[in-house]
Parts: structure tokens; sequence; C-alpha cells
């Protein structure tokens, strides 16, 4: 009698225990339940991506009656402001497209979950909820019901540690032990010994190394039959699948030879393969991890902080030195790098970049904020209470809402080679076989073997991501700090490059600046320079910078430097207005603080005007960064050059002289026309990498295929960017984006050497001239040899200034 199936989990059901409902058939209530939910909710569809892809529900209550106590339920939430809280789940059960579609649907089972998003990879589920609707208790015993019970450890919370997986560890350490062993007792059949008492016990020892090999043969080499057996039940075919064949015919055969007397088998060889396959795939993890440590851990965001010391004196620092207790100041417009407490009276924190919600949220004093905020309107100071590894602003720059669409072609031709890499091995493999099988037995079962081991495409799909891993981590070290590996291919590709001018090719640390108008007062410095000291734009810095401390005579205004600041508002392009202690300040052009400026008087400069009074004016000869001219004459010659600025032409003159010629210089730029000006280049067919400062450049940055933020003393992060590029860098530019076309080259080459070696593989085991143990030796050296190739070719790429 043919065995039922439930309809969703696919395990096999007890007769006796069958329910049957809507004509299908479930091995128990819960399984029932499920697909009860998914009927009602129009997610039927679940069960087409998948055959049974579902889990039998397990029964929890009260298992996590615990999820009622507010503290415990603050530590496992990322973040929790009004009506959006973020939470990041555990979901060990996630293994197929189903389960991906119903946990990104899960805002179709219940009220108040807003977005659910994926990381397959990590098995982990992110929902962001209305905590005024839905509890974390409810969201988890609804993923409960559907099957999916995420794994919550307090322990790993608070900690902030994980649980490693030492199974390869074990099951290599098996594998030694058996291949070690094995060997040890094959020697007598290697050399065919002629002694009575080996005669005698042959058939003991025999059957010895048959007991060896089951651990290795069952267990190290588990991984290759669950993956094949996934791999076909998906009917997709992945490379496991003629590793899996070849190590159960060889095991096969070797047992039959025992067991007929015909000799010792291929037990060494069996032995000998796994262990060498499964030290491949060690390598292979501890490399990428190496990678993967260098760029989480060494590739920081280039920005800085401004500390407030316990002397009231202000400092730039990496981000990374923030400490837990530190105080820190946050200008207009800076993204809140950290969780803290709000220290003064009041706050407008911007969450669109966590939440998509762009309304505002007042903080007052005493509050939380949570890393990914944007300050908007008056310098604030916080208190830290997490550094920046615990905070949510690394994650927010991989945030799905800031990835561009980009073509993924090298990573497209590893899919498809391996895509069909499997039925052509394993069609080699038995024809190779049906051809030897007439002539010599043994012979056959090698020729099957070793093409299955020996043409893996391991290099070849490592390739790609060992290369792009490997100058992620060059780059990060020179504090070119790049937000996934993708970017090294748009980098590749651009053939025109658009500047920004102020505070990207001029730098904020240098500037002549000279006043032009009526004296200002000591107290009128003191109300200019606390209206700058909450701007984070370029010109803002470099006056704050270059004002002198008032020494206030009078004291009627106040008996300190810093002053409150309110009504503080900063428009982009035009300039900066506050109100402080009644008096009005505008700060910025001069259109924005209505003054006729003279024609022929064409500088970069900054107007003053205080309670309806015009005072004066700044004006800034600014210093071009170092190696600036060089920079540009290295790349215009690869590239087209723009340069984009929101001042007046003041300067062209200065920079017609200084750049090569050809390069076009377009000035009195407002933001929304310098993204215009970005998308009308790509229109005509144009690659654009556009290089900015993050805070008038954000929408051109955007826009751009490669958008790069100069960092240099302040935080000007924008997740809207792909790249960082510390100000200190500024003339690598040209070798960086060399550098990036070098990986691809790499690629190429390696491409080449991975196909030429499967070719010459498999041309020698054809043949019969190759043993299964020495492909699998090979195996993984070809691994090695390519994972070399390229750590060499690029970094011998980048020794090349």
């Amino acid at each position: 009698m043919d065995t039922q199936n439930c309809f969703h989990c696919g395990l096999d059901i007890i007769r006796e225990d069958e329910i049957i409902f809507d004509t299908k058939n479930f091995c128990c209530n819960g399984c029932k339940t499920v697909y009860e939910i998914f009927r009602l909710n129009n997610l039927i569809c679940y069960y087409d991506f998948e055959k049974s892809p579902g889990a039998t529900p397990q029964e929890i209550n009260g298992k996590y009656d615990f999820l009622d106590n507010e503290s415990i339920v603050s530590k496992l939430l990322e973040f929790e402001e009004n009506s959006t809280a973020i939470i990041s789940l555990s979901i060990p059960h996630i293994h197929c497209s189903s389960c991906i579609w119903i946990l990104e649907n899960l805002q179709r089972l219940q009220k108040g979950i807003n977005t659910s998003q994926v990381n397959f990879p990590e098995k982990r589920v992110r929902i962001t909820f209305n905590p005024e609707v839905v509890s974390i208790k409810l969201i988890v015993y609804l993923l409960s019901s559907i099957g999916y019970e995420p794994y919550i450890s307090l322990e790993n919370y608070e900690t902030g540690t994980n649980n490693i997986d030492r199974s390869l560890t074990y099951k290599l350490g098996v594998a030694f032990f058996c291949f070690g062993n094995i060997m040890l007792l094959s020697f007598p059949e290697y050399f065919e010994v002629k002694e009575f008492w080996l005669d005698q016990y042959r058939g003991f020892f025999r059957w010895l190394i048959f007991v060896l090999a089951l651990p290795s043969f069952c267990y190290s080499a588990s991984g290759y039959y669950v993956s094949a057996y996934k791999s076909i039940k998906s009917k997709m075919l992945n490379i496991d699948i003629p590793i899996a064949l070849g190590i159960i015919v060889m095991f096969v055969r070797s047992t039959f030879d025992i067991l007929m007397d015909y000799g010792s088998g291929f037990f060494d060889s069996l032995t000998g393969l796994i262990f060498f396959m499964l030290l491949g795939k060690m390598f292979q993890i501890k490399t990428y991890s190496f990678l993967s440590f260098e760029r989480d851990f060494k590739s920081y965001f280039p920005i800085a902080i401004t500390k407030i010391n316990t002397d009231t004196s202000e400092e730039s620092v990496a981000i990374y030195e923030v400490q837990k207790g530190n105080r820190l100041l946050i200008r207009n417009q800076e993204l809140i790098p950290v969780d803290g407490i709000l220290i003064s009276e009041k706050a407008e924190i911007d969450y669109s970049f966590v939440t998509g919600e762009s309304i505002p949220i007042t903080k007052q004093s005493g509050d939380k904020v949570f890393s990914g905020g944007k300050q908007i309107g008056k310098v604030i100071e916080m208190e830290v209470l997490h550094s920046v590894s615990q905070s949510y602003l690394t994650q927010l720059w991989s945030n799905d809402v800031f990835q561009k669409n980009v073509e993924q072609k090298y990573k497209t031709i590893t899919d498809r080679i391996s895509r069909y890499f499997t039925p052509i091995l394993l069609l080699i493999a038995f024809t190779g076989f049906g051809y030897w099988i007439s002539i010599d037995a043994n012979v056959a079962f090698n020729v099957f073997t070793a093409v299955l081991i020996v043409a893996c495409p391991c290099a070849l799909a490592l390739t790609a991501p060992f290369t792009f891993g490997n100058v992620l981590r060059i780059l990060g070290k020179q504090k070119f700090y790049l937000k996934n590996a993708l970017v090294i291919e748009q980098l590749a590709k651009v053939d025109t490059i658009v500047f920004d001018k102020t505070g990207t090719i001029t730098t904020n640390k240098k500037s002549n600046i000279s006043y032009e108008g009526d004296a200002l007062s000591n107290e009128n410095l003191l109300l200019i320079k606390n209206v700058l000291r909450a701007s984070n734009h370029p010109l803002s810095r470099m006056l704050y910078d270059y004002l002198p401390v008032p020494i206030l005579q009078n004291k009627s205004v106040t008996e300190t430097k810093k002053l409150k600041v309110d009504a503080f508002e900063e428009i982009s392009g035009k300039g900066i207005q506050a109100h402080v202690f009644g008096y009005e300040i505008q700060i910025g052009s001069a259109d924005f603080v209505e003054k006729t400026e003279e024609n022929n008087i064409q500088q970069t400069s900054v107007h003053i005007k205080i309670s309806g009074v015009h005072y004066g004016k700044f004006i800034f000869n600014n210093q071009y960064r170092d190696g600036l001219e060089e920079l540009f004459k290295n790349l215009s010659k690869n590239y087209q050059i723009k340069v984009l600025s929101g001042d007046n032409d003041g300067e062209r003159s200065t920079l017609e002289k200084l750049l090569p010629k050809g390069t076009e210089l377009i000035f009195n730029q407002k933001p929304e026309e310098k993204l215009e000006f970005i998308k009308k280049i790509q229109e005509q067919g144009k690659n654009v990498m556009m290089v900015g400062d993050g805070l008038n450049d954000a929408g051109a940055l955007a826009q751009s295929n490669v958008g790069i933020s100069i960092s240099e003393n302040v935080n000007v992060f924008s997740p809207a960017c792909d790249a960082i590029l510390d100000a200190n860098e500024f003339q690598k530019m040209s070798y960086f984006l060399r550098l990036s076309k070098n990986a691809i080259t790499t690629i190429k080459m390696s491409f080449m050497l991975s196909l030429l070696y499967n070719v010459v593989g498999l041309s020698f085991a054809i043949t019969g001239n190759l043993l299964p143990l020495v492909a699998a030796i090979i195996m993984p050296l070809s691994t090695i040899t390519i994972v070399s190739f390229v750590t060499v070719m690029s970094t011998y790429y980048a020794s090349k200034k």
C-alpha cells in the first residue's frame, strides 16, 4: 500500500492519525491549522513554490511568557519609536523559497506587522511592526503556529555572541582519524607482503578497514548527501550531487570487493577523498571568514563625530573610538551613529532612514535616541549607550531601501556555469563508465569516480567572491570604504566622473578667508559662531573654525560661550537662519539675505545679517586639495570630467588653469539641479560616478551609478552613497578606479585558469589515468590555487601605485 505524505510538511502519515481536510491529507491538527490559516488569507500559493515546504507546528503554550516582561523585550528590539518597532529573529527552519515567501508576507497574516525581510544565509527574519497593535509575543506565537518557531536566546542578545558551529571541525577530525588508520592498515596490501600471519589475518584487517570507514562515510560525508538530496528534491542540480554519487559508488564497490574476497576495495581512497574535500571546504570557509573579518572590523565608516570632552572642549574622533558614556555633539542633518540618551532640552529626529516614515519625532531630555536617526534643526548633545559595533548604523547602509539596481554580470556567469556544469559532468562520468566497463571494470569505476570528483566547479564559483573580498580588504586599508562587492563592478564600468566643488575638490581645513563690511562686535561674533556650530556645511565648518572665540566685555547677552539657539533652519543651497536671545541671524548667499551684489564681483562668499541689518560678508579663497591637478590630469585620459558647484563662477578662471582642458564647469546649481544633471548624462548612455560631500549632494549621489561621499572631519555619512572616501586619500581616486578594472581582469583570468584546470583534469580522468584519491587531493588544491592566484594578482595590482 502506498504511503501517504502530509500535504503541508511532507512527513509520512500514520494511518490512524490521518486527517483529511479540503480533499488534502494531513499528519496532525497542527499542519491542518497552518493550511487553514494560509487558505483564509489567500496564501495558498505558498505550496506552489515547494512541495510540502512546511514544518509541523510544535506545542509552545507558556514557553514564551517571558516576552510579557518589558525589560526583556527592550533587549530584543533593534529599534522602537512611537508606532514603529523592529526586531530580528533567528528562524532555524528557513530552508526553501516557500519559507522566504511566507515570512515576507507576514503582514497578510497579522494586523500590525508592516514589513518583514528574510536574510536566507543567516536564517533570520527582520520584522517591522506597530507595538501599539501587535506584541512580540503575539508575533512569536504566529510564527510558531505556522511552523517557523524562532530561536530566542537572551544570553546571545545580552552578550552579543553567537553559538559557533563546529560540526565541520568534528567531521574533519573523524575523517582524518579514519583515513590515517586505514592507510596504516592498508600498507601490506600496497606492498603485497607475503607473510603467513598477514595472509591468515588479511580478512580480519579488511573488515576492520570497513568498520573504520563507516564513521567517515556515514558522518563526515553526511553534508554532501543532505545537500544532494535537497538539490534533487528542489529540481536544482548542484555540485554536491556528483560528489555524493562518487562517494556512494566507491563505498558500494569497496564493500562488494571485500564480500567477494576480490581485494581490500577503495576504502583508503574513499576516506582520503572525504578528508581532502572537507579540508578544502575548511580552507574556503577560513579564508572567506578572514576576508569578512578584515572587511567588518578594519573597514568601519571613516566618518568622525564631534565628542565633547570633560573640559567642554570639542574634538573630532573616529566613529569606532566612541565608547559608552561619551558625550557627543550632533549638528543639523547629521545621522546619529550610536544609541544614546538625549541631554539637550529638545530634539527633532527624522527616522526615515530606518522606518521609511519621514515625519520627525520630537524627543525630550532623557529620552532614548536610536542610531540611524537624522538630527534636524539646532545642535544637540547626547550621551552614548552603546559603541558603534552594537548600533544600527552598519546595517542601515545596506538597507534594501538604499540599494541600487545593478547588473550582476559575474555572479550570473558563475550561476550559469554551476547550473549546467553538473548535468554535463554526470553525462561525461556515465559515458566514461559505459566505455570502460566492457574493457576493465576496475578502470571503469576509477574513471567514474575520478571524473565526478576532479571536475569540481568550486574554484570557478569562488573566483568572483574571493577577488572582490580581497579588493574590499585592500581598499578598506587605504580608507576607501565600499558598501558591498558589487560597487567594484560598477566602478570598473564608470566612464564619466562628476565632482562637487565646495568640500569635495576644495578642503574644509584650508581656506584664505577675509571679511568685508561693518565691524562685528564680540557679541555678534558669539551669535554667529553659535549658529554656525549647528551647521554641517563645509563653508559653515570653515568659518566656524576661522572665527576667534570672542571675549565678552559686556555680559548682557550671556555669561557663557554656548548660547541657546532657537528656530534653527538650514535651507539647502541657500543658508541658515536662527533666533538667539531675540536676535534673528541669517548666514548664507547674497540672495538669501536679500543683498544685491555688484555684477563684477564673483566670489565664494557668506553674508551676515543680524536682526534685519546686513553687516558684510566673509570671502573664501578656497584651497584646493593636494594632488588635485595631477589627479584630474590622470583621470582625463580615460574619463569625461565635470565639476558641479552651487557657488557662483567667481573661481572659473582659477579652475580652468588648474584643471585639464575640456573639463566642463557648471556653477550656480541647486541640489535638485545637480540630480537632474546626473540623470541627463545617464540618459546619454553614460555610467556616472558622482563625488560629493554627502550633504547638498545626497540626491545626486543616489541618482548616479556610483556615489562617493568624501569624509573629512564631520559625520557626512549618507546611506544613499555607495562608498565613503577619507579626504586624505582623495588624490588616490585614479588608483582606486584602476584597481577596480584590474579586479575584473583578475576574475576573467581566473575563470580561464579554472576552466583550463577542469579540461585537463577531465582528460586524465576519462582516459583512466587519474585515481580517485589523486582527484580528491587535486580538487582542494585547485581551489587553493585559484584563491591564491586571485589574492596574489589583486595584491599585485594593488601594489602598482
